[in-house]
């Protein structure tokens, strides 16, 4: 299936995730058969994804601006403009936007995260301050993908041990 062509615009392929994700697609799976995506996000100040993990792709993160705190596992790191950080497949991460949000580009390996946007998120251009996340449409999009969330915003990996987990 092929999501994008050069011919869509840079319209058909921005989107946003709640108020709090902004996303533009740069490569599609489609137009690196498969191999690589790479998506351009901003994060809002203070804005953190589910703990969740990958079980098809690697994440990369290499940070534009503002900062972001990973925590991958048992590594808990604070990326500023100019870091570049590498999440393994099956690794449980969450990710979390710095006091003045962040810009990063997310490089999947193959290619896995984009499409997850383009299908869960709301295009940019029909987006309005109400525009809310479709939880059941990303949670349906993500466990299609491989994809696994294991607690909401605010979870770490370190959480996943605690006695009553």
């Amino acid at each position: 299936m092929t999501l994008f062509t050069p011919a869509t615009g840079a319209s058909a392929r921005q989107f946003a995730l709640g108020q709090d994700l902004r996303v533009t697609i740069l490569t599609s799976a489609a137009e690196t058969e498969g191999r690589h995506d790479v998506t351009d996000s901003v994060m809002a100040a203070g804005a953190a994804t589910p703990l969740h993990m990958h079980t098809r792709y690697e994440e990369r993160l290499w940070v534009v601006s503002g900062s972001l705190t990973v925590w991958a596992g048992p590594d808990t790191v604070t990326l500023r403009s100019g870091d570049f950080f590498t999440i393994p497949r099956d690794v449980p991460h969450t990710i979390k936007s710095g006091p003045d949000g962040a810009r990063a580009l997310n490089i999947t390996t193959p290619a896995g995260f984009a499409e997850i946007i383009a299908r869960a998120g709301t295009p940019l251009h029909l987006v309005t301050p109400e525009t809310g996340l479709d939880a059941e449409l990303f949670m349906a999009v993500t466990a299609e993908l491989g994809d696994v969330v294991l607690g909401p915003p605010g979870t770490t990996p370190a959480d996943l041990n605690r006695p009553g987990r």
